[in-house]
Order: C-alpha cells, then sequence, then structure tokens
C-alpha cells in the first residue's frame, strides 16, 4: 500500500506515528534462541491463568452445600469471572497496544493472583462472585495480548504452534486447578481449595515474568478512541473473522456447559463420586494439552476447515458418549469432547492472528471477548438445561452449539470455493 495512501486512514495514520525508521528484528523460529523461554513463560501463564479463572468450577456442589444455593445460583462464581473477562479483554488489549504486551500480561497477573488469595475468604455467595468478577477483569489483559505478542514475535509458519503450546498452559492449568481444588475441598473444605489454586498461580506467575523475554518487534501504539473504534470496525467487517469468533464461541459453550455441570452428575445417582475423584476426573484435561499442542500438524495435513470439521466430531461424539450411565463410557466422552473442544479453539484462535494484519491486538481481544462469552453463557445455560432436563439438556445444548459451528464452517468452505472460482475465470 502506498504511505499516502496507508496515512489517509486513522489506523494507517497512528501506524506511522509510530513506526519506527529502523527495520524490525527477525521473528524467532523455533531453535532459535529465545524460542523455548518464551514458549515456556506463556505457557506457564496460560496455566496460571486458566487455573484462577475456573477454580470455582470443580467445587460447585460443595459452594451450592456450603450457601444453599442452586446449580444455577454457584455457576455465576464461575460466569461472572468468564464474563467480566469477555467485557474487559478489548479496553486491555488496547491497554497492551499503548504499552506493551509484556506490561499489561505482568500486571494482568499479578492482579489477578492476589485476588486469588483472597477469594476464599468471601463471606457469602454475592461478595463470592463479586470477588470473581473482579478477578476475571484482571485477567483480561492476558490472553489477547498473549496472542499478538506470538503473532509478532513468532516466524507465522511456527504461530499455530506457538499458540497451540499457550493453549495447552491452558488446559494444564485448567486441569491442575481442579484436581487441586477437588483433593483440598475434600480434605479440607473448599475455601482451602481455593487457597491451593492461589498459591498455584503464584509460583505460575513468578516462572512467567522470570522466563518470557522483552518484546523485540513491538511498536508502540496509540489510545486514541477513534483509532481503536476504526480497527474493531475493521475486524468487524472482515467476514472471515466474523466466522472465527462465532466458531471459538460455540465451541466454548459445548466447554463451559459441560465442566460448569458435569460435577453435579457426578456426586448423584448412579455415580455418587466424592469430591476429591471429581476433581481428579479434569484429568482428561491432558488429552487437551496434547490436541491444542498438534493442532499445526493436523491443519498441515487437513487443512484448517478439515481441521475443524474433526474437532466438531470428536466433539460430537463425546457428547453422545457422555450420555451413558457407565462411568468409563463418560469418561471417554469427556476425553473426546476436550480434545475436540482444545482442537478447534487452537486452529480458530491461530486463524484470527494469521488473518488480521494490522490491529492484531483488537482481532485477538474480539476473538476472546466472544469465546469467554461463550463460556459464560455456556455456563449458565448448561446449569439450567440440567436443572430443567438433567443431563441430556445439557448435552443437547451442547449438540446445538456443535451444530451452529458445522454451519458456519460449511458456509466458509462453500464461499472459499466460490472466490476460487471467481479468480479462475478472472484469470482464464
Amino acid at each position: 500500500m502506498p504511505a499516502s495512501t496507508k496515512a489517509s486512514t486513522p489506523v494507517g495514520a497512528a501506524l506511522a506515528e509510530t513506526s519506527s525508521t529502523e527495520p524490525l528484528p527477525e521473528p524467532i523460529a523455533p531453535g532459535r534462541p529465545g524460542y523455548r523461554r518464551m514458549n515456556l513463560a506463556l505457557f506457564a501463564a496460560g496455566m496460571a491463568a486458566f487455573a484462577l479463572l475456573y477454580s470455582t468450577q470443580a467445587l460447585l456442589p460443595a459452594i451450592s452445600t456450603a450457601f444453599g444455593a442452586s446449580a444455577s445460583a454457584a455457576s455465576w462464581t464461575v460466569s461472572a469471572a468468564t464474563g467480566a473477562l469477555a467485557l474487559f479483554v478489548l479496553p486491555m488489549s488496547a491497554l497492551s497496544e499503548r504499552f506493551g504486551r509484556r506490561t499489561v500480561m505482568t500486571v494482568s497477573l499479578t492482579v489477578a493472583v492476589v485476588l486469588g488469595l483472597v477469594v476464599p475468604f468471601a463471606p457469602n455467595l454475592e461478595s463470592l462472585v463479586a470477588l470473581r468478577a473482579i478477578q476475571g477483569a484482571a485477567l483480561a489483559g492476558l490472553p489477547a495480548s498473549a496472542m499478538a505478542y506470538l503473532a509478532e514475535e513468532v516466524r507465522p509458519k511456527a504461530l499455530v504452534a506457538a499458540i497451540g503450546l499457550f493453549v495447552a498452559g491452558n488446559s494444564i492449568g485448567g486441569m491442575s486447578g481442579r484436581i487441586v481444588t477437588g483433593w483440598a475441598a475434600q480434605l479440607w473444605g473448599w475455601r482451602a481449595g481455593l487457597a491451593a489454586v492461589g498459591v498455584l498461580a503464584l509460583l505460575g506467575a513468578l516462572v512467567f515474568r522470570a522466563l518470557l523475554p522483552k518484546a523485540r518487534r513491538f511498536t508502540p501504539g496509540t489510545l486514541n478512541p477513534k483509532v481503536l473504534a476504526a480497527t474493531v470496525r475493521g475486524h468487524l467487517a472482515d467476514p472471515l473473522l466474523l466466522r472465527l469468533y462465532a466458531i471459538g464461541a460455540l465451541f466454548m459453550t459445548v466447554f463451559g456447559a459441560v465442566y460448569t455441570v458435569i460435577g453435579y452428575r457426578l456426586i448423584g445417582e448412579p455415580f455418587n463420586l466424592p469430591q476429591g475423584v471429581i476433581g481428579s476426573i479434569f484429568l482428561v484435561y491432558l488429552v487437551g494439552t496434547l490436541s491444542s499442542a498438534t493442532a499445526g500438524r493436523l491443519v498441515g495435513r487437513l487443512g484448517r476447515r478439515g481441521a475443524l470439521y474433526a474437532a466438531v466430531a470428536t466433539t460430537a461424539v463425546g457428547l453422545g458418549l457422555s450420555l451413558s450411565d457407565s462411568l468409563t463410557v463418560v469418561l471417554a466422552g469427556l476425553v473426546l469432547i476436550t480434545a475436540g473442544f482444545f482442537a478447534g479453539h487452537a486452529v480458530a484462535s491461530a486463524s484470527v492472528s494469521r488473518t488480521a494484519q494490522t490491529g492484531r491486538a483488537q482481532a485477538s481481544a474480539l476473538y476472546q471477548s466472544v469465546y469467554y462469552l461463550g463460556s459464560s453463557v455456556g455456563g449458565t445455560l448448561g446449569a439450567i438445561a440440567f436443572h430443567s432436563g438433567g443431563w441430556a439438556g445439557t448435552v443437547g445444548l451442547g449438540l446445538l452449539a456443535v451444530l451452529g459451528v458445522v454451519s458456519i464452517t460449511l458456509y466458509g468452505t462453500k464461499v472459499a470455493r466460490q472466490e476460487r472460482l471467481a479468480v479462475a475465470v478472472a484469470t482464464r
């Protein structure tokens, strides 16, 4: 694009004002100095963030008992955190454009960890929900900034793998947080479970800060609201980005519904599992770690849409299996749901980072916003569906969301085919 044309737009003017005359360093590639440290640092950050974000999910039956609350009321301790994250992720991404990804991620994680150490002392359900909402808002600075940091610092061909490792850290955090809270709650009560997750997240935050390399390719932007609005409008006008946002939200709706309600199902008939064992069920997150970390290879073999079809099919089969009254079959279903979700999320989120040519932090922030909104909606609707229709109601909700992903992906395939035909006709 010519310089005069680029500067004529609000976004172009901002880039022109902040760009440096010196060439940026080459992106980091696998095997190069700093690549492993960067991946380990963001893995630790993702682990700490997800452990905190979903720290109450495995404890919902215990929280219901402690406060005499229904499943849908207790589920707000999860939905409030994910909903607040969804609302604040875009403003936080704007701050990262101005003050740097590393700075915003550090402050975000620090505040969230401090709140994680305060949450166990909440005197009632209302204050617990309020603290969790503030914690979710604090965590909003991490996901979009991390995606933008990777998109800027990593060679494009290695981006899906790098983001996959960050998502793998999310799955490890979700798993370890739930296991720790489950067993700690069984031994010493649910408040001890939350305190244990706070300590775990503190360790992850310290590792993150010690290992994350300084940004080499970041160029400070502007906090001008008009520029931010123009960037957001540009992303929302991109049909491909809109489809990716919807896919992320629908995948997370399934995941939020299943894992918000599963504890209530397993603690009742016909399973009657104790709290510690229910927490250990989340070991299936290891499958999510593997599927997200290998998402790059899946895309290489099947293409982006093929990988999404595979993720959808895996999730749908898992939902069907989870209807069984056999604990072994239910666990197999959870494994497939988890594998399908994390693979789909890694593919969609990496595609957002690659599709956005400018304002990557805002593009990632919009994805994260609808993604966590999907978690909040899924958790609340999943609990309502469980209350009215049992586990079959929750599965029905999940299958509707899966059908939405299939419809969007099929539409994307049709559009891509039409675009290829148009190009072929034009070049004859």
